[in-house]
Order: C-alpha cells, then sequence, then structure tokens
C-alpha cells in the first residue's frame, strides 16, 4: 500500500510540473506576442517619421509657407524619434511617454497641414498629394498596429491574471504590461475654422 501511494504522489508532483511548464511557455509566447506587436508599432510610426522629411522638403519648395509650422513639425519629429521604449518594460508609464511625443508629431503636421489649404499650388503639387496619402495611410496603419498590439497586451495580461498563469508569473516574473490609451481630449472633434 505504501508503494501506490508514493506512486500517486509522484503522478501528482509529475502532473503539477507539465501543468507549470504549459503554462509558463504560454506565459513566454504571449510575452513574446507583445514584444512583437510592439515592433510593429514602432516600425509604423518609423514610417511616418521617415515620411516627415519628404512632406518638409516638398513644402518648403512654396518659399512664403511658414517656416515656424515647418519647424515645428521638424522640432516635433526629433522628439518622437528620440523616445524609445524597452519592449521588457512596457510599462502604462512608458507607453504614456512614448505616445505623447508622438501626440506632439501628430499635432505639428495636423498644424502643417491646416496651414497647407492657404496654398492652392502646393495642395495640386502631384509629390505633396502622394505623400500626403501615404501619411494618411500611414496613420492607418499606426492605429491598426496599436490595436493589435492592445489586443496582444489583453492575452498576456489576462493569462498573468488567471489561475495558474498568476502563480506561474509570480514565480517567472512576469509584470502586466500596459495599454496605448487615448490621448487626454482625443474624445472631442477639433475644431477647424478656414
Amino acid at each position: 500500500m505504501k508503494g501506490k501511494g508514493l506512486w500517486i504522489g509522484l503522478g501528482a508532483v509529475i502532473l503539477l510540473v507539465i501543468a507549470f511548464v504549459s503554462s509558463y511557455n504560454k506565459i513566454v509566447k504571449l510575452d513574446e506576442d507583445v514584444n512583437g506587436k510592439w515592433a510593429q508599432v514602432e516600425a509604423a510610426y518609423q514610417r511616418r517619421a521617415d515620411l516627415i522629411p519628404n512632406i518638409v522638403s516638398t513644402v518648403k519648395g512654396y518659399a512664403d509657407f511658414e517656416q515656424s509650422t515647418l519647424t515645428a513639425v521638424i522640432e516635433a519629429r526629433s522628439k518622437a524619434t528620440s523616445i524609445q521604449v524597452d519592449p521588457s518594460n512596457l510599462s502604462p508609464e512608458a507607453i504614456a511617454n512614448f505616445q505623447q511625443a508622438q501626440d506632439g508629431l501628430s499635432g505639428a503636421l495636423s498644424r502643417l497641414l491646416v496651414t497647407v489649404e492657404r496654398y492652392p499650388d502646393l495642395k495640386a503639387n502631384q509629390n505633396f498629394l502622394e505623400l500626403q496619402a501615404e501619411l494618411t495611410n500611414t496613420e492607418n496603419k499606426i492605429n491598426f498596429e496599436r490595436n493589435n498590439f492592445n489586443d496582444s497586451v489583453k492575452n498576456y495580461n489576462a493569462k498573468i491574471r488567471v489561475i495558474p498563469g498568476n502563480f506561474v508569473a509570480m514565480i517567472g516574473g512576469f509584470e502586466k504590461r500596459g495599454y496605448f490609451e487615448a490621448a487626454e481630449g482625443s474624445e472631442k472633434a477639433p475644431e477647424v475654422s478656414f
């Protein structure tokens, strides 16, 4: 009888180890998915940053264009590209800092595009129209990648909060990841006046 109890105990331990390893591996895969989705977000933002010199160059061709608007875009791009977030530290604060810099660039680009309305020749310029279309496509890609990232974070955070994942996460040192959140005040439509 003693031998049978030993085998049952050993079997239970083996099952627990298998459950732990399985849960740990699932969390690692979800963690890597979050890291991969973050890389896609950064790539989409980098594409936007790469388009900006071409837009600025095209707009500069119109001599009477407001230099302060172009300078604001260039400075916002510089700030946005200088903020780097380590994928292993995707805390809400780190993402908020990254997003704040990106929002500054979005605002500067918006002001640039509103200012362009006063320049019919520029609005009709084929290069500018193509760059504007690329920028619009890139903004859509950024939104798509942010949504994918948030879905990935949701799956990861859920896994590390449910049993047995929460025990495995605690032992493995896995921590909750932050989401992209809407910028404060974005619930209000911007006012545009011509």
